[in-house]
């Protein structure tokens, strides 16, 4: 899925700005979904944003997820990113980098009161 770039206006340093790819949305919901893939480390459930056209992806967090309460209760758009230290640069991160599955890092800032992801992938 190619979405095209979006042009990100004072990310990084001295307010160059930054290119980065949209990636998917997610969106928390209380509802089991058959395709669910669990992610223990997290204490949830995605599903969807494989099998998705637009990259719709459901969340389902167990009541013990170690994840912050805006990620659990607050939709998310994700960016596909070159530089995650660079898009990081400057912005309240929510969630640091880390890597949830082999070959992609990820993290979370947060943005006019709205959690974004940062992917980069290896």
């Amino acid at each position: 899925m190619d979405w095209g770039l979006v042009e990100a206006a004072g990310s990084g340093a001295a307010g160059k700005t930054k290119k980065m790819k949209y990636h998917h949305i997610g969106i928390p919901t209380t509802t089991p979904r058959p395709d669910e893939v669990y992610l223990e480390q997290f204490g949830m459930y995605v599903s969807g944003s494989e099998s998705s056209r637009y990259g719709v992806e459901w969340m389902r967090f167990e009541s013990d997820s170690p994840l912050p309460e805006l990620v659990r209760t607050v939709p998310h758009v994700a960016f596909e990113v070159e530089d995650l230290a660079a898009a990081l640069e400057g912005r309240e991160i929510l969630i640091e980098p880390n890597s949830p599955s082999p070959g992609v890092t990820v993290a979370f800032i947060v943005d006019n009161g709205a959690p974004i992801e940062f992917l980069e992938f290896d």
